[in-house]
């Protein structure tokens, strides 16, 4: 007998040994368990599933999928589902099908139509037109693919829709089936099938539902989904992104029908941001920019550009004289300088007389003229003397003698009959008074810079209105004397809009500037005051491009009405983080998001935080500040105030 053989005695350390390795995995996967992966921060909170709809953590959706075509399909029919303002995903799968096979199949179709056409006409039926039609379109598809100019494919089209609530969700669905049935598209709720609808809608490439509809080549081109409203030219300037697509919204103002612009957006929403970004691009393409500057934001741009920089104060030495024509080349604008100067002098005297003023008469607004109908006169006949003393008539030969002045006009008025000694002394505060010698002496500035900018700020508020208007007119002047590429930016235009005649004169130069080849940039914060004016929406709508950023609340119905904004767009304007918003050119709209390089962020930001980073790098050098800024002394002419 063979006797058993004993095990070894047991080794208490391996024992111990093969405890520790088991608590080590142990511990190993608690400590796996605990990891946060990706997946935990991108999943939903929870996910419930029900006959019609599913729970998406707190949002309700919904898939549907299309099972029905109208006999024929036109290009972009989807493309009005793809550019809804509702949030959805949308999947399309397509299978290629073997063009013999369906050679054959359809050759078996045609036979069974023609005899079932054989058979009504035996038995004396009225002649069935749909079986007609299906046999010229099946041999018509026969032709194509036996020559290949066709090929056949199996389609399938799903798309799942998202609302907060089970209310906004039954909204929504409603809208996009009438949307689609309008075009005999018929979409269907993927009842029962919710979760094999989200799995063929999330990007997996996963088709659960394998609802599927055949198409010809030409048929299942027309479902090009890539049909979003796009703003990219070969040419222009980078403005930012296109948030429906991630494309680039590279555009050229001047290509529209005339290349101003409106801007609006409250306090802090990046309009400055916008317009100095796209100011220093354009000047990059050789535009030059003017900038009416009113609360000192354009100043650090301007050094770094080597732009001039103008600053207009009763302490500066800066001088305009309003009466300057402009030295135009064109006979038929020469013959009429003066008195088109004649007209605008009319406009800027009201203002500084106290501009057109709005009295209650009952219950109505009535707006009261500055002048009376025979102090207009006077000051006609006041104005026209006072060049012809200066030796300027409307012969475009004297035009250049030395222009009058407001000191000039107010001896004129002075001396004369009629309502002059009454006129003069209105306008005495101009020439010996409070506001004496900005705008009562020759100009000593005449600038030849790409990039001018025009500082208001530390004007009166009474002052800057009248020098807004003073400055915008010499900036006409100097556009109708040499007709480049220009952009002229009027920050707060609310200022001008107050006053009829500063906004008659802006309406004026925006409505005529296309033709000086001048693009005008209206910015304002104060969108009630603005759309309140008849000639703010004038304005608005003689610009062909227009920039809504963030608003306010109160301002978002105002702009809704003007520019027929859908409800969605309405909801996210008074949404949208800084640096987005709506960018309308023509006919055309999308939702961007305005870019900039750190180098350019840290020439026209006036975010207190990022200006004082930008100081810090500087002084640590990690970021140098431009060079190449011009000495004003060879742009300006001798005497001339500015700074750089």
């Amino acid at each position: 007998m063979l006797g058993k053989k004993k095990s070894p005695p047991l080794d208490p350390v391996a024992i111990a040994q093969a405890q520790r390795e088991r608590e080590e995995q142990e511990v190993q996967v608690a400590f796996q368990k605990g990891i946060t992966a990706l997946r935990d921060f991108i999943a939903p909170s929870s996910l419930e599933f029900s006959s019609t709809h599913f729970q998406l953590g707190t949002r309700y959706a919904r898939t549907y999928y299309v099972y029905g075509y109208p006999r024929q399909v036109y290009t972009g029919w989807l493309s009005g589902l793809v550019n809804i303002d509702e949030v959805i995903d949308l999947s399309m799968y397509v299978y290629p099908v073997e063009s013999q096979v369906v050679l054959e199949n359809l050759k078996k179709k045609v036979t069974q139509l023609e005899a079932g056409i054989q058979i009504d006409s035996e038995k004396g039926r009225v002649r069935d037109p749909g079986k007609q039609a299906a046999i010229l379109d099946a041999e018509e598809m026969r032709d194509k693919l036996q020559v290949g100019e066709e090929r056949f494919f199996r389609f399938g089209l799903y798309f799942t829709i998202y609302g907060g609530s089970m209310e906004e969700l039954e909204f929504i669905s409603h809208k996009i089936e009438s949307m689609l049935g309008q075009q005999l598209v018929y979409s269907k709720a993927a009842t029962s099938q919710q979760e094999q609808g989200l799995n063929s809608t999330i990007p997996q490439m996963v088709d659960q539902l394998q609802i599927r509809r055949n198409m010809n080549t030409g048929a299942l081109s027309t479902s090009f989904p890539f049909t979003s409203a796009d703003l990219t030219q070969d040419n222009g300037i980078l403005y930012g992104i296109n948030m429906h697509n991630s494309g680039l919204v590279i555009f050229d103002r001047f290509t529209l029908e005339n290349g101003n612009s409106v801007v609006f957006a409250k306090s802090g929403a990046g309009k400055s941001f916008l317009v100095k970004l796209e100011a220093l691009r354009s000047m990059m393409f050789g535009t030059e920019i003017f900038i009416i500057d009113p609360e000192n934001e354009y100043e650090r741009m301007c050094e770094a550009a080597g732009g001039a920089y103008v600053r207009l104060s009763l302490s500066s030495s800066t001088r305009i004289n309003p009466f300057e024509l402009p030295k135009v080349v064109d006979s038929e604008e020469a013959d009429n300088a003066l008195r088109s100067n004649l007209i605008t002098m009319h406009g800027l005297l009201r203002l500084m007389m106290g501009g057109a003023q709005t009295q209650m008469q009952g219950n109505s607004q009535v707006t009261m003229p500055a002048l009376a109908p025979s102090e207009e006169a006077d000051l006609d006949a006041a104005l026209i003397s006072t060049y012809a003393k200066a030796g300027i008539t409307n012969d475009p030969l004297t035009h250049t003698a030395e222009p009058p002045t407001i000191s000039d006009l107010y001896d004129t008025l002075l001396h004369m009959g009629g309502n002059g000694p009454q006129l003069a002394q209105r306008l005495r505060k101009y020439t010996s008074g409070t506001f004496a010698g900005i705008f009562s002496q020759p100009s000593n500035i005449n600038i030849d810079n790409p990039l001018a900018v025009f500082n208001v700020r530390d004007l009166e508020d009474e002052l800057r209105p009248v020098a807004m208007y003073i400055v915008l007119n010499y900036i006409w002047n100097k556009t109708k004397t040499d007709q480049k590429r220009r952009i002229l930016i009027v920050d707060e235009a609310w200022q001008l809009m107050k006053y009829e005649d500063s906004a008659n004169f802006l309406f004026s130069l925006a409505k005529r500037a296309r033709k000086y080849n001048l693009g005008v940039t209206t910015i304002t914060q104060d969108v009630e005051d603005f759309m309140g004016s008849r000639m703010g929406r004038a304005i608005v709508s003689n610009a062909s491009m227009q920039f809504l950023l963030k608003q306010s609340p109160s301002a978002v119905d105002v702009l809704s009405d003007v520019f027929k904004l859908t409800s969605e767009e309405k909801k996210r304007l008074s949404q949208f983080p800084v640096g987005q918003g709506l960018f309308f050119a023509g006919q055309n709209h999308v939702h961007i998001q305005i870019i900039a390089s750190p180098t350019e962020t840290g020439l026209i930001t006036t975010n207190p935080g990022q200006v004082a980073d930008m100081k810090a790098a500087i002084a640590e050098g990690e970021f140098s500040q431009p060079q190449g800024t011009i000495d004003l002394s060879n742009r300006l002419s001798p005497g001339s105030a500015g700074s750089v």
